[in-house]
């Protein structure tokens, strides 16, 4: 392969002629300012490559100037900063999926388990007659209501719903979407409940259909998860 000698100024490079074109290409857009990211986007070729080439370019002030403002710019920084968080939710994605490999099914007894202690820490515990549970979490309450109806057989007629919401949101919207994610008729919700808040509006907007409540009137069931909750507690100290 012929090669073109090259003096630098600091050391003699042999340029191969393929490469002999793309080299004259960067250290011309580097005479010009351009970064040596540009100049590897617009040559194509590697940048430690761009950078052999252009060492011995001498930039002026007002060039080096531009390209140190560049990269400090809005849009620069911002981009560095996208690009940041996109890896990292890449690493964490990673890192889900394959947890989420580790539980293939998911049986009764876990069902059973699970549920319990779901409500262990959001149920009602003080309503003797009444199974309740409330959350935001649209899963959540998906969840609960697959417990009731799988673990203890509850028929749809038998649930009702409550919601707890602000005042300055769209009750309706709110009672069609808590509706559909539970599978409850709205006319088997209590009235919802719609507070004023003196939290600032932001916070509250971070809950645009308020909590949903989950209501079943049932004594048996309600002594039935208190009695797992004390075996649970038993079986972890």
């Amino acid at each position: 392969m012929n090669c073109h000698i090259i003096y630098t100024g600091e050391y003699i490079l042999n340029i191969p002629d393929m490469k002999k074109e793309e080299q004259e290409q960067a250290r011309l857009l580097r005479k010009k300012g351009m970064s040596l990211n540009e100049i590897v986007r617009e040559v194509g070729v590697s940048k430690a490559s761009v950078s052999l080439w252009v060492r011995n370019i001498e930039l002026s002030d007002q060039q080096k100037k531009k390209l140190s403002t560049n990269g400090r710019s809005v849009e620069s920084v911002e981009k560095r900063r996208v690009n940041r968080i996109n890896n990292t939710l890449k690493r964490h994605r990673v890192i889900i999926d394959a947890a989420k490999e580790s539980i293939l099914t998911l049986s009764k007894q876990e069902l059973l388990l699970v549920g319990t202690a779901l409500y262990w820490g959001e149920g009602g515990k003080t309503r003797k007659g009444t199974a309740n549970i409330a959350n935001a979490d649209p899963e959540v309450i998906r969840f609960m209501m697959r417990y009731f109806k799988e673990i203890f057989g509850v028929p749809s007629k038998k649930f009702r719903g409550h919601i707890h919401t602000f005042s300055h949101l769209n009750t309706e919207s709110a009672e069609k979407y808590w509706s559909r994610v539970s599978g409850i008729p709205r006319k088997q919700f209590f009235k919802t409940y719609s507070k004023p808040s003196i939290a600032s509006k932001s916070k509250k907007d971070s809950l645009p259909y308020g909590t949903f409540q989950i209501y079943v009137c049932d004594t048996t069931i309600f002594l039935t998860i208190k009695g797992w909750i004390e075996r649970l507690t038993e079986l972890g100290s």
